[in-house]
């Protein structure tokens, strides 16, 4: 990952990014054991200054050259100004982290990112960063974890549409959004529609509709209708649902992120011409995790109402 070692084989990662409490290091710690189990080599890297409590220890920590609260101490910043230096330093340092991969070859890499989504959307320097790690010969995917309880709210995902999206074109790695926590979802509220409406992101004048019998959104229908043009025109966005507690589950994000950065296409693992025909088509196994994790939706859903009417 030298200079000088530019033509030597690939490195294939992962760089798990997302807004706070989407739950990227639980993401990073529990895939790291999953792809163990595989006989996958993994390093976790922790890129994020203000996590100071790992739950586990990382090959690679950035808090050995900076850490927040030294930025904020030290230069009078507040937690979005300091993590934005401290991207800014991390990219000025560039050959520290160089040499410190150095010690990881071997390794598929999981990159834990900080929650500021500034710093996805319009900052420049952790996509600079990326960029100096494809340079470094590192085959990455971004991993972008959304909380799956904004999909009870139609506003909300709205919203998590049009960053998600912005992410997406600004990062400029291969994309697979996630909808994270999805064992928590039925503790937020019941879904208006199906939940393949939701990871497919299909035709979305339907949710523009569920918004407008809000009296308050009602007034803002024209600029939702526009929001939903400019994510319906590109055609970018859908995402996977994810419970990191679920092994099936754990499965379908690690096909479609080895689609996503070509891990599936390499020589690491063994694997028979069905599992690479189904990563490259890409479409049985994500339909039927979705459908699974709808049926234990409609479950839990069935089973609290069955609860309250034995109450009654």
């Amino acid at each position: 990952m030298s200079e000088g070692s530019r033509g030597s084989s690939l490195a294939f990662g992962q760089v798990v990014i997302g807004p706070p409490g989407s739950g990227k290091t639980t993401y990073c710690h529990a895939m790291r054991e999953f792809l163990g189990r595989l006989g996958r080599r993994v390093a976790v890297v922790n890129l994020d200054p203000a996590n100071e409590a790992l739950p586990c220890p990382c090959a690679l920590d950035i808090a050995e050259l900076v850490t927040l609260p030294d930025v904020m101490d030290s230069l009078g910043l507040g937690p979005n100004g300091g993590l934005i230096y401290c991207m800014e330093y991390l990219e000025a340092n560039a050959d520290w982290l160089r040499d410190k991969l150095q010690g990881l070859g071997g390794h598929y890499v999981l990159f834990d990112c900080p929650g500021q989504v500034e710093l996805y959307t319009h900052h420049e320097s952790l996509k600079n960063v990326f960029g100096q790690l494809a340079k470094w010969n590192f085959r990455l995917a971004a991993v972008h974890l959304v909380d799956s309880h904004y999909c009870t709210d139609p506003g909300k995902f709205i919203s998590v549409l049009c960053t998600s999206l912005s992410t997406m074109l600004h990062v400029e790695l291969p994309h697979v959004n996630v909808l994270s926590k999805m064992d928590l979802i039925e503790q937020y509220g019941k879904l208006a529609f199906n939940l393949d409406y939701y990871t497919e992101v299909l035709d979305l004048s339907y949710l523009v509709d569920h918004l407008a019998s809000d009296p308050f959104f009602r007034n803002f229908r024209r600029l939702n209708e526009k929001l939903v043009e400019v994510i319906e025109d590109y055609s970018l966005v859908s995402f996977v649902p994810l419970n990191v507690q679920d092994k099936q589950s754990m499965r379908q994000v690690m096909q479609a992120v080895d689609k996503a950065n070509g891990y599936s296409f390499g020589d690491q693992e063994h694997r028979s011409l069905e599992a690479l025909m189904s990563a490259a088509v890409g479409a049985d196994f994500h339909f039927s995790s979705t459908l699974a994790v709808q049926e234990k939706y409609v479950q839990s859903q069935d089973k609290a109402v069955e609860e309250e009417v034995m109450d009654l």
